[in-house]
Protein backbone atom coordinates (compact mmCIF):
# COMPACT_ATOMS: atom_id res chain seq x y z
CA UNK A 1 0.00 0.00 0.00
CA UNK A 2 2.69 2.72 0.65
CA UNK A 3 4.77 1.58 -2.21
CA UNK A 4 1.39 2.16 -4.70
CA UNK A 5 1.57 5.80 -2.32
CA UNK A 6 5.12 6.06 -3.60
CA UNK A 7 4.13 5.49 -7.07
CA UNK A 8 1.15 7.81 -7.35
CA UNK A 9 3.57 10.49 -5.94
CA UNK A 10 6.28 10.24 -8.29
CA UNK A 11 2.91 10.34 -11.21
CA UNK A 12 1.58 13.28 -9.51
CA UNK A 13 2.60 16.77 -11.42
CA UNK A 14 2.55 20.19 -10.17
CA UNK A 15 -0.67 21.49 -11.09
CA UNK A 16 -1.04 25.58 -12.56
CA UNK A 17 -3.44 25.63 -10.05
CA UNK A 18 -2.50 26.81 -7.16
CA UNK A 19 -5.25 25.82 -5.09
CA UNK A 20 -5.46 22.21 -6.12
CA UNK A 21 -1.09 21.90 -5.28
CA UNK A 22 -2.21 23.89 -1.89
CA UNK A 23 -4.58 21.63 -1.06
CA UNK A 24 -2.45 18.57 -1.91
CA UNK A 25 0.60 20.02 0.03
CA UNK A 26 -1.78 20.76 3.27
CA UNK A 27 -3.31 17.23 3.35
CA UNK A 28 0.74 15.46 2.91
CA UNK A 29 2.15 18.32 5.72
CA UNK A 30 -0.89 17.49 8.04
CA UNK A 31 0.51 17.79 11.77
CA UNK A 32 3.82 18.60 10.43
CA UNK A 33 4.01 21.66 12.91
CA UNK A 34 7.59 22.32 11.95
CA UNK A 35 6.78 23.14 8.62
CA UNK A 36 5.61 26.46 7.62
CA UNK A 37 3.00 26.75 4.56
CA UNK A 38 2.84 30.52 3.88
CA UNK A 39 0.15 32.01 1.36
CA UNK A 40 0.83 35.92 -0.18
CA UNK A 41 0.05 37.82 -2.88
CA UNK A 42 2.53 39.71 -4.85
CA UNK A 43 2.70 41.45 -7.93
CA UNK A 44 2.66 45.24 -9.08
CA UNK A 45 -1.47 46.45 -10.11
CA UNK A 46 -2.67 43.12 -10.56
CA UNK A 47 -1.90 40.69 -7.46
CA UNK A 48 -1.47 37.12 -7.96
CA UNK A 49 -1.64 34.42 -5.16
CA UNK A 50 1.43 32.24 -4.34
CA UNK A 51 2.80 29.67 -1.64
CA UNK A 52 5.84 29.06 -0.18
CA UNK A 53 6.59 26.07 2.41
CA UNK A 54 9.82 25.80 3.79
CA UNK A 55 10.84 23.89 7.40
CA UNK A 56 11.12 26.63 9.94
CA UNK A 57 14.49 26.44 11.83
CA UNK A 58 15.72 25.23 7.91
CA UNK A 59 15.24 28.19 6.56
CA UNK A 60 15.31 31.23 8.75
CA UNK A 61 14.97 34.74 8.19
CA UNK A 62 14.01 33.81 4.37
CA UNK A 63 12.20 37.43 4.28
CA UNK A 64 15.30 39.50 5.04
CA UNK A 65 16.58 42.03 2.46
CA UNK A 66 19.94 40.53 2.51
CA UNK A 67 18.74 36.63 1.57
CA UNK A 68 18.43 35.31 -2.12
CA UNK A 69 14.80 34.67 -1.43
CA UNK A 70 13.86 37.59 0.31
CA UNK A 71 14.86 40.03 -2.88
CA UNK A 72 13.33 37.99 -5.14
CA UNK A 73 9.98 38.26 -3.38
CA UNK A 74 10.73 41.77 -2.55
CA UNK A 75 11.42 41.60 -6.28
CA UNK A 76 8.00 40.04 -7.10
CA UNK A 77 6.01 43.13 -5.44
CA UNK A 78 6.82 45.65 -8.20
CA UNK A 79 6.09 43.52 -11.31
CA UNK A 80 3.16 42.02 -12.97
CA UNK A 81 2.43 38.71 -13.21
CA UNK A 82 3.33 37.63 -16.47
CA UNK A 83 6.75 39.21 -15.75
CA UNK A 84 6.82 37.27 -12.53
CA UNK A 85 6.17 34.14 -14.98
CA UNK A 86 9.26 34.91 -16.90
CA UNK A 87 11.37 35.63 -14.25
CA UNK A 88 10.77 32.10 -12.37
CA UNK A 89 11.58 30.51 -16.28
CA UNK A 90 14.86 32.17 -16.44
CA UNK A 91 16.13 32.55 -13.12
CA UNK A 92 16.72 36.77 -13.60
CA UNK A 93 18.08 37.69 -10.61
CA UNK A 94 20.90 35.43 -11.11
CA UNK A 95 20.23 33.33 -8.09
CA UNK A 96 22.54 30.23 -7.12
CA UNK A 97 20.85 26.92 -6.92
CA UNK A 98 17.38 27.42 -7.94
CA UNK A 99 15.81 24.84 -9.73
CA UNK A 100 12.49 24.22 -11.40
CA UNK A 101 10.28 21.22 -10.01
CA UNK A 102 7.95 19.42 -12.22
CA UNK A 103 6.56 16.58 -9.48
CA UNK A 104 5.46 16.41 -6.32
CA UNK A 105 8.18 13.74 -5.57
CA UNK A 106 10.67 16.46 -6.52
CA UNK A 107 9.17 19.11 -4.79
CA UNK A 108 8.77 17.20 -1.04
CA UNK A 109 12.17 15.65 -1.85
CA UNK A 110 14.01 19.10 -2.15
CA UNK A 111 11.73 20.52 0.91
CA UNK A 112 12.63 17.88 3.36
CA UNK A 113 16.34 18.52 2.47
CA UNK A 114 15.74 22.00 4.05
CA UNK A 115 15.12 24.09 0.88
CA UNK A 116 12.13 26.53 -0.01
CA UNK A 117 9.68 25.82 -2.31
CA UNK A 118 7.51 28.33 -4.04
CA UNK A 119 4.64 28.27 -5.85
CA UNK A 120 2.65 30.79 -8.52
CA UNK A 121 -0.60 30.48 -9.53
CA UNK A 122 -1.17 29.90 -13.16
CA UNK A 123 2.49 28.43 -13.39
CA UNK A 124 2.34 24.72 -13.89
CA UNK A 125 5.72 24.46 -12.04
CA UNK A 126 7.25 24.81 -8.39
CA UNK A 127 10.63 26.50 -7.95
CA UNK A 128 13.37 25.16 -5.17
CA UNK A 129 15.24 28.12 -4.10
CA UNK A 130 18.30 26.75 -1.28
CA UNK A 131 18.50 27.92 1.93
CA UNK A 132 20.62 27.45 4.85
CA UNK A 133 19.97 23.91 5.38
CA UNK A 134 19.36 22.26 8.67
CA UNK A 135 21.33 23.46 11.97
CA UNK A 136 24.35 21.65 12.38
CA UNK A 137 27.79 21.97 13.99
CA UNK A 138 29.95 23.37 11.61
CA UNK A 139 33.90 22.90 10.84
CA UNK A 140 35.40 21.97 13.93
CA UNK A 141 38.51 20.70 14.97
CA UNK A 142 39.62 16.88 14.68
CA UNK A 143 38.94 14.87 18.16
CA UNK A 144 40.34 11.24 17.70
CA UNK A 145 43.10 11.77 14.47
CA UNK A 146 45.19 14.71 16.11
CA UNK A 147 48.24 15.47 14.69
CA UNK A 148 51.64 17.39 15.75
CA UNK A 149 51.78 19.25 11.96
CA UNK A 150 48.84 19.52 9.68
CA UNK A 151 45.30 20.76 9.33
CA UNK A 152 43.52 21.33 12.51
CA UNK A 153 40.04 21.38 10.24
CA UNK A 154 37.96 18.12 10.99
CA UNK A 155 34.92 17.12 9.01
CA UNK A 156 31.22 18.52 10.15
CA UNK A 157 27.74 16.67 10.36
CA UNK A 158 27.00 18.13 7.00
CA UNK A 159 28.16 16.52 3.94
CA UNK A 160 28.22 19.42 2.02
CA UNK A 161 30.43 21.38 4.12
CA UNK A 162 32.52 17.85 4.18
CA UNK A 163 32.75 17.49 0.44
CA UNK A 164 33.62 21.39 0.30
CA UNK A 165 36.76 20.88 2.15
CA UNK A 166 37.64 17.94 0.10
CA UNK A 167 37.09 19.98 -2.36
CA UNK A 168 38.67 23.14 -0.88
CA UNK A 169 42.43 20.75 -1.31
CA UNK A 170 41.51 19.44 -4.31
CA UNK A 171 40.62 21.67 -6.90
CA UNK A 172 40.47 19.85 -9.82
CA UNK A 173 37.04 19.39 -12.25
CA UNK A 174 38.40 15.44 -12.39
CA UNK A 175 37.41 15.17 -8.67
CA UNK A 176 34.01 14.12 -9.38
CA UNK A 177 30.83 14.30 -6.66
CA UNK A 178 28.15 12.08 -6.95
CA UNK A 179 24.65 12.22 -4.97
CA UNK A 180 22.78 9.09 -4.01
CA UNK A 181 20.43 9.19 -1.71
CA UNK A 182 19.75 5.91 1.29
CA UNK A 183 16.86 4.76 2.96
CA UNK A 184 13.65 4.87 2.04
CA UNK A 185 12.62 7.31 5.20
CA UNK A 186 15.34 9.13 5.90
CA UNK A 187 16.73 10.05 1.99
CA UNK A 188 20.40 10.54 3.51
CA UNK A 189 22.23 12.16 1.57
CA UNK A 190 25.42 10.53 0.64
CA UNK A 191 28.64 11.82 -1.71
CA UNK A 192 30.73 9.30 -3.11
CA UNK A 193 33.84 10.93 -3.96
CA UNK A 194 36.54 9.94 -6.53
CA UNK A 195 39.32 11.17 -9.62
CA UNK A 196 37.92 10.65 -12.46
CA UNK A 197 41.00 9.23 -14.00
CA UNK A 198 42.77 7.30 -11.36
CA UNK A 199 39.59 5.06 -9.93
CA UNK A 200 39.32 1.62 -11.58
CA UNK A 201 36.38 1.31 -13.83
CA UNK A 202 35.14 -2.02 -12.33
CA UNK A 203 36.07 -1.03 -8.69
CA UNK A 204 33.73 2.21 -9.49
CA UNK A 205 30.88 0.18 -10.51
CA UNK A 206 31.29 -2.27 -7.60
CA UNK A 207 31.16 0.43 -5.10
CA UNK A 208 27.83 1.95 -7.12
CA UNK A 209 25.83 -1.48 -7.06
CA UNK A 210 26.61 -2.08 -3.62
CA UNK A 211 25.03 1.13 -2.61
CA UNK A 212 22.17 0.63 -4.63
CA UNK A 213 21.82 -3.15 -3.47
CA UNK A 214 19.59 -2.86 -0.60
CA UNK A 215 17.08 -1.13 0.82
CA UNK A 216 16.50 0.34 4.35
CA UNK A 217 14.09 2.41 6.50
CA UNK A 218 17.07 4.82 6.96
CA UNK A 219 21.05 5.25 7.25
CA UNK A 220 22.06 7.92 9.91
CA UNK A 221 25.50 7.71 10.52
CA UNK A 222 28.44 6.49 7.85
CA UNK A 223 28.95 3.15 10.09
CA UNK A 224 25.20 1.65 9.58
CA UNK A 225 26.44 2.38 5.60
CA UNK A 226 30.02 0.17 6.25
CA UNK A 227 27.87 -2.58 7.66
CA UNK A 228 25.27 -3.20 5.11
CA UNK A 229 28.41 -2.98 2.17
CA UNK A 230 31.12 -4.21 3.56
CA UNK A 231 32.41 -8.11 2.23
CA UNK A 232 33.06 -10.15 5.75
CA UNK A 233 30.15 -8.90 8.06
CA UNK A 234 31.19 -11.24 10.63
CA UNK A 235 35.23 -9.91 10.84
CA UNK A 236 36.24 -7.62 13.71
CA UNK A 237 38.49 -5.92 11.53
CA UNK A 238 36.92 -2.95 9.56
CA UNK A 239 37.24 -3.39 5.84
CA UNK A 240 36.78 0.55 5.27
CA UNK A 241 38.79 3.11 6.89
CA UNK A 242 36.81 6.14 7.88
CA UNK A 243 38.78 9.13 8.86
CA UNK A 244 37.57 12.70 10.42
CA UNK A 245 40.26 14.80 8.54
CA UNK A 246 39.24 16.19 5.06
CA UNK A 247 43.35 16.35 4.18
CA UNK A 248 43.66 12.48 4.61
CA UNK A 249 40.23 12.18 2.45
CA UNK A 250 42.19 14.04 -0.21
CA UNK A 251 44.95 12.07 -0.03
CA UNK A 252 43.49 8.70 -0.41
CA UNK A 253 41.83 9.68 -3.35
CA UNK A 254 44.66 10.94 -4.84
CA UNK A 255 45.51 7.11 -4.31
CA UNK A 256 42.92 6.01 -6.59
CA UNK A 257 40.89 5.21 -3.80
CA UNK A 258 37.09 6.20 -3.20
CA UNK A 259 35.46 8.39 -0.13
CA UNK A 260 32.03 8.07 0.88
CA UNK A 261 30.69 10.83 3.09
CA UNK A 262 27.37 10.43 5.00
CA UNK A 263 24.91 13.50 5.90
CA UNK A 264 24.69 13.49 9.36
CA UNK A 265 28.06 12.00 9.85
CA UNK A 266 31.39 13.55 10.76
CA UNK A 267 33.33 10.37 9.38
CA UNK A 268 34.13 9.92 5.89
CA UNK A 269 34.70 6.20 4.99
CA UNK A 270 37.40 5.73 2.84
CA UNK A 271 37.47 2.35 0.35
CA UNK A 272 39.12 -0.28 -0.40
CA UNK A 273 40.47 -0.33 3.49
CA UNK A 274 44.11 -1.85 3.92
CA UNK A 275 45.74 -3.02 6.85
CA UNK A 276 48.75 -0.43 6.17
CA UNK A 277 46.60 2.41 5.83
CA UNK A 278 45.18 1.79 9.46
CA UNK A 279 48.37 2.01 10.80
CA UNK A 280 49.50 5.62 9.11
CA UNK A 281 48.67 9.32 10.34
CA UNK A 282 48.43 12.10 8.16
CA UNK A 283 51.38 13.36 9.55
CA UNK A 284 53.27 10.87 8.25
CA UNK A 285 53.49 12.52 5.28
CA UNK A 286 54.38 16.05 6.42
CA UNK A 287 56.86 15.14 8.69
CA UNK A 288 60.44 13.76 7.21
CA UNK A 289 60.80 10.46 6.21
CA UNK A 290 63.40 9.41 9.55
CA UNK A 291 60.46 10.26 12.16
CA UNK A 292 57.94 9.21 9.83
CA UNK A 293 59.81 5.70 9.74
CA UNK A 294 60.23 5.59 13.25
CA UNK A 295 56.78 6.54 14.50
CA UNK A 296 55.40 3.36 12.31
CA UNK A 297 57.77 0.87 13.58
CA UNK A 298 56.82 2.30 16.63
CA UNK A 299 53.10 1.74 16.09
CA UNK A 300 53.63 -1.57 14.94
CA UNK A 301 55.76 -2.30 17.76
CA UNK A 302 52.84 -1.00 20.27
CA UNK A 303 50.31 -3.29 18.00
CA UNK A 304 52.27 -6.36 18.96
CA UNK A 305 52.51 -5.36 22.48
CA UNK A 306 48.48 -4.63 23.08
CA UNK A 307 47.52 -8.01 21.03
CA UNK A 308 50.67 -10.42 22.57
CA UNK A 309 51.55 -9.15 25.73
CA UNK A 310 49.14 -10.60 28.49
CA UNK A 311 48.88 -13.51 26.79
CA UNK A 312 52.87 -14.18 26.64
CA UNK A 313 52.87 -13.63 30.29
CA UNK A 314 50.79 -16.28 31.17
CA UNK A 315 52.42 -18.85 28.47
CA UNK A 316 55.40 -17.69 30.36
CA UNK A 317 54.90 -17.90 33.52
CA UNK A 318 52.06 -20.57 33.49
CA UNK A 319 54.67 -23.23 31.28
CA UNK A 320 57.99 -21.60 29.96
CA UNK A 321 59.41 -20.22 33.35
CA UNK A 322 62.48 -22.00 31.81
CA UNK A 323 63.19 -19.12 29.44
CA UNK A 324 63.69 -16.08 31.94
CA UNK A 325 66.36 -15.63 34.78
CA UNK A 326 66.40 -17.17 37.93
CA UNK A 327 66.40 -13.45 39.02
CA UNK A 328 63.25 -12.23 37.49
CA UNK A 329 61.50 -15.64 38.08
CA UNK A 330 61.58 -15.49 41.57
CA UNK A 331 60.14 -11.84 41.55
CA UNK A 332 57.44 -13.07 39.76
CA UNK A 333 56.85 -15.65 42.16
CA UNK A 334 56.91 -13.39 44.60
CA UNK A 335 54.49 -10.31 43.34
CA UNK A 336 52.26 -13.35 43.10
CA UNK A 337 52.55 -14.40 46.86
CA UNK A 338 49.20 -14.30 48.77
CA UNK A 339 47.18 -14.00 45.16
CA UNK A 340 44.10 -15.67 45.59
CA UNK A 341 43.13 -15.87 41.58
CA UNK A 342 44.98 -18.37 39.04
CA UNK A 343 46.84 -15.87 36.94
CA UNK A 344 44.22 -15.95 34.28
CA UNK A 345 41.28 -14.70 36.31
CA UNK A 346 43.61 -12.49 37.61
CA UNK A 347 44.39 -10.93 34.46
CA UNK A 348 41.17 -11.35 32.83
CA UNK A 349 39.67 -9.78 35.80
CA UNK A 350 42.17 -6.56 35.62
CA UNK A 351 41.77 -6.30 31.89
CA UNK A 352 38.07 -5.71 32.38
CA UNK A 353 38.45 -3.35 34.87
CA UNK A 354 40.45 -1.03 33.18
CA UNK A 355 37.77 -1.86 30.12
CA UNK A 356 34.81 -0.75 32.20
CA UNK A 357 37.07 2.61 33.18
CA UNK A 358 37.32 3.20 29.36
CA UNK A 359 34.29 3.01 28.81
CA UNK A 360 33.07 4.92 31.73
CA UNK A 361 36.07 7.85 30.60
CA UNK A 362 34.23 7.82 27.50
CA UNK A 363 30.51 8.29 28.85
CA UNK A 364 30.92 11.07 31.02
CA UNK A 365 31.15 14.33 29.04
CA UNK A 366 34.05 16.95 29.78
CA UNK A 367 37.27 17.09 31.43
CA UNK A 368 35.34 15.00 34.12
CA UNK A 369 35.95 11.79 31.59
CA UNK A 370 39.25 12.08 31.73
CA UNK A 371 39.91 12.87 35.43
CA UNK A 372 38.12 9.49 36.01
CA UNK A 373 39.95 7.73 33.41
CA UNK A 374 43.37 8.28 35.58
CA UNK A 375 42.17 8.62 38.89
CA UNK A 376 40.22 5.38 38.42
CA UNK A 377 43.04 3.62 36.93
CA UNK A 378 45.35 5.02 40.21
CA UNK A 379 42.83 3.96 42.59
CA UNK A 380 41.40 0.32 41.11
CA UNK A 381 45.25 -0.70 40.32
CA UNK A 382 46.80 0.08 43.78
CA UNK A 383 43.55 -0.82 45.70
CA UNK A 384 43.95 -4.15 44.55
CA UNK A 385 47.91 -4.85 44.76
CA UNK A 386 47.14 -3.48 48.36
CA UNK A 387 44.30 -5.88 49.24
CA UNK A 388 46.96 -8.70 47.53
CA UNK A 389 43.72 -9.39 44.83
CA UNK A 390 46.39 -9.00 42.07
CA UNK A 391 49.82 -8.64 41.63
CA UNK A 392 52.15 -5.46 40.80
CA UNK A 393 53.51 -6.91 37.51
CA UNK A 394 49.98 -7.49 36.51
CA UNK A 395 48.94 -4.19 36.91
CA UNK A 396 52.22 -3.27 34.68
CA UNK A 397 51.00 -6.06 32.02
CA UNK A 398 47.80 -4.51 31.46
CA UNK A 399 48.95 -0.72 31.62
CA UNK A 400 51.20 -1.37 28.63
CA UNK A 401 48.45 -3.45 27.09
CA UNK A 402 46.38 -0.25 27.01
CA UNK A 403 49.15 2.44 25.92
CA UNK A 404 49.83 0.08 22.68
CA UNK A 405 46.31 0.08 21.95
CA UNK A 406 45.88 4.19 22.67
CA UNK A 407 48.81 4.17 20.38
CA UNK A 408 47.53 2.53 17.21
CA UNK A 409 45.70 5.70 14.64
CA UNK A 410 42.48 4.36 13.69
CA UNK A 411 39.99 3.74 16.87
CA UNK A 412 37.98 1.45 15.06
CA UNK A 413 41.08 -0.74 14.15
CA UNK A 414 42.65 -0.40 17.62
CA UNK A 415 39.37 -2.46 19.00
CA UNK A 416 39.56 -5.47 16.85
CA UNK A 417 42.74 -6.02 18.86
CA UNK A 418 41.14 -5.04 21.98
CA UNK A 419 39.06 -8.28 21.31
CA UNK A 420 41.76 -9.98 19.71
CA UNK A 421 43.98 -9.48 22.75
CA UNK A 422 41.41 -11.97 24.86
CA UNK A 423 41.80 -14.81 22.59
CA UNK A 424 45.48 -14.88 22.55
CA UNK A 425 45.27 -14.59 26.49
CA UNK A 426 43.04 -17.57 26.84
CA UNK A 427 45.43 -19.35 24.16
CA UNK A 428 48.33 -18.30 26.23
CA UNK A 429 46.85 -18.92 29.27
CA UNK A 430 46.25 -22.96 28.42
CA UNK A 431 47.95 -23.77 25.36
CA UNK A 432 51.57 -21.48 26.37
CA UNK A 433 53.58 -20.75 23.48
CA UNK A 434 52.00 -23.05 21.49
CA UNK A 435 48.89 -21.50 21.81
CA UNK A 436 50.12 -18.21 21.01
CA UNK A 437 51.59 -19.53 17.66
CA UNK A 438 48.29 -20.90 16.56
CA UNK A 439 46.65 -17.91 17.41
CA UNK A 440 48.93 -15.54 15.03
CA UNK A 441 48.12 -18.29 12.43
CA UNK A 442 45.11 -18.09 12.54
CA UNK A 443 45.16 -14.62 12.65
CA UNK A 444 46.90 -14.04 9.86
CA UNK A 445 45.24 -16.77 7.61
CA UNK A 446 42.28 -14.56 8.61
CA UNK A 447 43.77 -11.41 7.31
CA UNK A 448 45.29 -12.71 4.41
CA UNK A 449 42.18 -13.75 3.07
CA UNK A 450 40.48 -10.90 3.86
CA UNK A 451 39.19 -8.56 0.80
CA UNK A 452 38.17 -5.22 0.83
CA UNK A 453 36.26 -4.68 -3.06
CA UNK A 454 38.56 -7.12 -4.42
CA UNK A 455 41.69 -5.64 -3.17
CA UNK A 456 43.71 -8.17 -0.61
CA UNK A 457 43.79 -6.57 2.67
CA UNK A 458 47.01 -6.64 3.69
CA UNK A 459 48.36 -4.80 0.46
CA UNK A 460 51.42 -3.77 0.30
CA UNK A 461 53.09 -7.16 1.97
CA UNK A 462 51.05 -9.29 -0.72
CA UNK A 463 51.67 -6.86 -4.16
CA UNK A 464 52.82 -8.60 -6.64
CA UNK A 465 54.11 -5.75 -8.42
CA UNK A 466 57.81 -4.10 -7.62
CA UNK A 467 57.66 -1.31 -5.66
CA UNK A 468 59.22 0.67 -7.26
CA UNK A 469 59.34 3.73 -4.75
CA UNK A 470 55.74 3.28 -3.67
CA UNK A 471 57.07 3.42 -0.21
CA UNK A 472 53.51 1.89 1.36
CA UNK A 473 55.23 -0.58 3.81
CA UNK A 474 56.17 -0.19 7.12
CA UNK A 475 59.05 2.55 6.39
CA UNK A 476 58.43 5.31 4.71
CA UNK A 477 60.79 6.37 2.02
CA UNK A 478 62.16 9.88 1.52
CA UNK A 479 59.08 11.86 -0.80
CA UNK A 480 61.10 12.71 -3.46
CA UNK A 481 61.37 9.26 -4.17
CA UNK A 482 57.72 8.12 -3.97
CA UNK A 483 57.07 9.12 -7.43
CA UNK A 484 54.45 5.75 -7.89
CA UNK A 485 50.95 5.56 -6.98
CA UNK A 486 49.72 2.74 -5.30
CA UNK A 487 47.95 -0.08 -6.77
CA UNK A 488 44.40 1.12 -6.24
CA UNK A 489 45.02 3.61 -9.40
CA UNK A 490 44.57 2.86 -13.09
CA UNK A 491 47.99 1.26 -14.15
CA UNK A 492 48.66 3.89 -16.71
CA UNK A 493 48.37 6.88 -13.89
CA UNK A 494 50.46 5.05 -11.72
CA UNK A 495 53.47 7.89 -11.81
CA UNK A 496 52.44 10.71 -9.40
CA UNK A 497 56.02 12.66 -8.98
CA UNK A 498 58.49 13.30 -11.86
CA UNK A 499 60.73 16.02 -12.49
CA UNK A 500 60.43 18.65 -15.50
CA UNK A 501 62.90 19.15 -17.95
Amino acid sequence: MEKNTEEQEKEIRVSSSLRQNENYVRKRLENCADIQIRPMRLGGERKVDCLMVYIEVATSNMMLEDSALGKMINHFWEISPERMQEFIRNNSLGIADVKKLSTMEEVFAALLAGNAVFFMDGFDQAMKISSEGYPNMGVTEVESEKVLRGSKEGFSDSVKTNSALVRKRLRDTRMKVEEHYIGTRSHTLVHMLYMEDLVREEFLEDVKERLDAFEIDGILDSGMLEQLTEDRWYSPFPQYQSTERPDRAAQELLNGKIVLLCDNSPEALVLPGAFNSFMESSEDWYNRFEMASFLRVLRYLALITATLLPGLYLAVIRFHTQILPTNLILSFAQAREGVPFSSVVELVFLELAFELIREAGVRIPGALGNAIGIVGGLIIGSAAVEANLVSPIVVMIVALTALGSMAIPNEEFASAFRLLKYFFLILGGYLGIYGIVLGIYLTVSHLAGLLSFGVPYLVPFVENRPKNGVGDGILRLPFRKRWQRPLYAKRDQSVRLKRRQ
